[in-house]
Formats: structure tokens, sequence, C-alpha cells
């Protein structure tokens, strides 16, 4: 069983939902069975809205770096980070360790085109701030796929500052599934649910709407990468 360390704390019920799903993910007859994980629940990274949208805030890269190299040094064998948002830094975080860096969003655009089919339109359930980077365009333009981003995303930074401030509620539910339903109306069917804090609250998709949440994408990845030989 190999180690995966996790950039942790963006946000904090994120990770923790991570921890719970790859614990679930693993038929364990025993503890030791489990996948070892070293997690830097880190919730002083510096706001990823603040400085992609807002353009004020901090760069979150010297403390992703920091991290990345702590966790190396504990012995992490391999990293994982469940923010789809800090993975605009994946390139930072690759530039300061010799361990592999398990890339959600390259992982999620697969599981995209293997549920869609190639040249499929796939929608985005992420923060603003994953579309004005272009995060996910890349990495599903390079399977082929077309991104259809949400028109309200004003809407979508309101439900995820309101899940990171007192958790899910209706008002959050609301417009995640007013978005999904925008999306499915534009064709796109099947759509990726790319924030972790709307990986709480995935039951509120569209009817209609195959969704893939990008944090059980990452799970598949951590415990494939831990349970490998080699």
């Amino acid at each position: 069983m190999r180690t995966v360390g996790i950039l942790g704390g963006m946000g904090p019920e994120a990770t923790v939902l991570l921890m719970q799903k790859v614990i679930a993910a693993v038929p364990a007859r025993d503890d030791a069975d489990h996948v070892s994980m070293i997690v830097d629940q880190n919730s002083q990274v510096p706001s990823r809205i603040a400085r992609l949208i807002e353009g004020t805030g901090a760069d979150p890269a010297p403390v992703l770096v920091a991290m990345a190299r702590r966790l190396e040094a504990a012995g992490a064998q391999a990293l994982a980070m469940p923010c789809n948002t800090a993975h605009h830094y994946a390139r930072d975080i690759r530039g300061a360790v010799a361990i592999p860096f398990l890339d959600m969003v390259a992982a999620a655009a697969r599981a995209a085109r293997a549920a869609a089919g190639p040249g499929a339109r796939v929608g985005l359930l992420a923060s603003p701030a994953v579309a004005k980077v272009g995060l996910f365009d890349r990495a599903l333009a390079a399977e082929g796929l077309t991104v259809v981003h949400p028109e309200d995303g004003p809407a979508l930074l309101s439900a995820i500052r309101a899940i990171k401030a007192t958790g899910p509620d209706e008002a959050a539910r609301g417009a995640l599934r007013a978005a999904s339903r925008a999306l499915l109306d534009k064709g796109a069917a099947i759509q990726l649910i790319a924030c972790t804090e709307f990986s709480l609250i995935p039951e509120a998709v569209a009817a209609g709407v195959t969704a893939i949440d990008t944090l059980d994408v990452l799970v598949s990845e951590i415990v494939g990468f831990a349970t490998a030989s080699g």
C-alpha cells in the first residue's frame, strides 16, 4: 500500500468528504487494508476566489508548494488535492516535488469522455474562477469535448461562499439545480460537478443529468495509486 499526501483545507469539509469516500471505496477487513493518507488540512491557503476573480488576494502558489514539500518530506509517495480551482497551480506543485501529482482535472476530463463520447458537450458546475482561467476548457478540449459554462456565475459563487460559511442549505441546492437545468437546456446532459463545495450536494443536479463528481474521480485515482504494485 502506497501513501498519498492530501493538500487539504480548500474547503475543510470537502477534504473530510474525500477521506470518507476513500475509506468507503476500499473493501477493508481491518485497519491495515485502508489507504494510508497524510493530510495537510490547511485552511490558511490564500483564497483562490480573491486571487483569480477579484485580483486582490495573495498568491496561493507558495503556500501550496510548501504544503507539497512538507507532505513529500513526511513520506507521501504521491499528492492529491480536493480543490478544482487550486489545480490552476498544479504546475507549481509538480515543479516543487519529485513525486507524482494525481491531477483531478485531467482525470475528470477522461471520465467525461468515457461517459459522453468524443465531440460531446459537457456542462461545468464550478466556480467562475475555473471558467476565467480556462482550466477545464483545456482539459476537455484535449479529450475532444466542448465545455459549456453556466451563464449565472455569480449565483454559483454565492452558493459556494454560503456553503463555506454555513454549510449546505436549500438556497445553495436551488442555485446548483438551476445552473444544472440551464446547462441541460443547452445540450449538456453530461455534467461535471467541478467544485468540491458542490460535492457536498450532488443530489441537487437537475433531473435527466448524468453527473460526474470530480471528487469521486479523484478518489478512484487515489485508491488506484495506493493499491497498485510497484
